[in-house]
């Protein structure tokens, strides 16, 4: 058991990309660096605080330091208060690499969020080894069930952290390239309606 924020300075790396939108870079743990393999939990939430939806990708945030031992920067207050959050939770994504995402959507927060909000019983479990693969199948339960309007807007792979995430080659590019794979039939038929929306169109 790896408690982050008891780690010490040296026990973190502050990655610096270019192109990036973090103005000092983000620091990830070492050992999430260097693991062999990480499996990675999340859960189907709207976000309130400016993320918009809080899945795969926004849950990587938890791995971020909101402060190195030894330095005083604020990164989380850079992150929260900065008008391209949404591009800046993507960016952390490019630098770990998980070999497998499940997403509990058992019961998911259609607004409100992360705490809060419309609780709906989305009976679903994403499994599956690309972040915006997984987030895109989870903004389009989120707009299946009736979500806010900023999860709403557009199309789902012109949301910024999808949109960002994809031009980084963190995942999938559009959702053709997106497989559903179900093991009954009525996985299937619920495919079928999220499949629709995932497209662009409505079920």
């Amino acid at each position: 058991m790896v408690v982050f924020d008891e780690l010490g300075p040296d026990d973190w790396e502050v990655i610096k990309q270019a192109d990036s939108h973090w103005q000092q870079g983000f620091a990830l743990p070492k050992v999430v660096r260097k693991a062999g393999g990480i499996v990675q939990t999340c859960c189907l939430k709207t976000h309130r605080y400016g993320g918009h939806f809080t899945l795969s990708l926004k849950n990587s945030v938890g791995l971020a330091a909101k402060f190195v031992p030894g330095n005083s920067y604020n990164f989380m207050q850079e992150l929260h208060s900065s008008q391209h959050q949404r591009h800046m939770i993507a960016e952390i994504n490019a630098a770990y690499h998980p070999d497998l995402i499940v997403l509990d959507g058992v019961e998911a927060f259609v607004n409100g969020g992360p705490d809060r909000g419309k609780l709906v019983q989305a009976n679903v479990i994403l499994a599956g080894t690309d972040r915006v693969a997984v987030d895109a199948v989870g903004v389009a339960l989120l707009r299946h069930f009736g979500t806010t309007p900023e999860v709403t807007q557009g199309a789902i792979f012109d949301q910024e952290q999808i949109a960002r995430a994809a031009q980084l080659k963190v995942g999938v590019a559009g959702p053709k390239q997106i497989e559903l794979v179900t093991g009954d039939r009525d996985s299937a038929d619920y495919a079928k309606l999220v499949r629709m929306v995932l497209d662009g169109g409505s079920a």
